[in-house]
């Protein structure tokens, strides 16, 4: 007696996985090698000298640096907004619930403008925050770390907002009946279950913040070795037709946040498995 065929509205297994390796190939994979295959031009003391030059060098360390930084600024204080958005009902919550989006849909070249006249030592707040307290926002690396929190909130936001909505509150109220604090209600209950998608929302951060470019070219300043931020030195590179300089610190860039993203899944996993989230 014949099987019967299980219907599905998509293709074949077949037709669906080549159609999806073409995809990303097209997409991902050859814009990927060719960026290699074109540094595979300089040999490798050129190379070296190109990723390693001092200017490089700083630009490594406050992309890199500030993207992280945000990128923590953001897993804290994005859990605090997710949790008031699923947990309190509060006026103006809609409002806020879009608010969160909108570095999705605003222009990064308008964000930058924008957070340059607010901070800018003339600016809204550029002029308190300078002139009373002596911080210097606007055109330093600090104006950096504020375009980058800007840009990713909305990942760990998005991320962990549906993980909170699923979860019951009842196991809460489990633990603050058996004598647990607030504290360990948070540590032993709470966090364990948003973990995988909290790290989840640092690395879409992280991987955003790292290639951000028009929010932060305003506020930046743009200073050798102080504010300039590594995709302003590939962009550099091109305005100079040094195209094979440009790839070489591209390759650097790529492999670098590779190895980063690799690291956070890899801590996604093992809490998933530890947590029992994996099944």
């Amino acid at each position: 007696m014949a099987t019967a065929r299980s219907f599905t509205v998509l293709p074949g297994f077949g037709l669906s996985l080549g159609y999806t390796l073409v995809y990303l190939s097209v997409i991902v994979l050859i814009p990927i090698s060719a960026v290699f295959i074109y540094t595979a031009q300089l040999s490798f003391s050129e190379f070296w000298s190109v990723v390693t030059a001092p200017r490089v060098m700083a630009s490594y360390k406050l992309s890199f640096g500030a993207s992280l930084i945000a990128a923590a600024i953001n897993a804290v204080f994005g859990l605090l907004l997710a949790w008031a958005l699923v947990r309190y009902s509060f006026t103006g919550k809609k409002i806020v619930d879009a608010l969160i989006d909108l570095p999705f849909a605003l222009p990064t070249a308008v964000a930058g403008i924008a957070l340059t006249a607010l901070y800018a030592p003339n600016g809204w707040l550029g002029q308190y925050i300078e002139g009373v307290l002596g911080i210097k926002v606007a055109f330093a690396p600090l104006g950096v770390l504020v375009a980058l929190v800007f840009i990713g909130l909305p990942f760990v936001v998005r991320t962990v907002q549906p993980i909170l909505e699923d979860m019951e509150s009842e196991f809460e109220e489990a633990a603050a009946s058996l004598g647990a604090s607030r504290w360990q209600t948070f540590r032993f209950v709470v966090l364990p279950i948003l973990l995988p998608a909290l790290l989840t929302g640092f690395a879409l951060a992280f991987a955003r913040a790292v290639g951000e470019y028009g929010s932060v070219i305003f506020i930046a300043g743009n200073i050798p070795m102080v504010s300039e931020i590594t995709p302003l030195m590939i962009i550099t590179k091109l305005e100079q037709y040094d195209y094979t300089g440009a790839t070489a610190i591209a390759v650097v860039m790529l492999l670098v946040s590779f190895v980063l993203l690799l690291v956070i899944n890899g801590l996604q996993a093992w809490t998933a498995k530890r947590t029992g989230r994996d099944r």
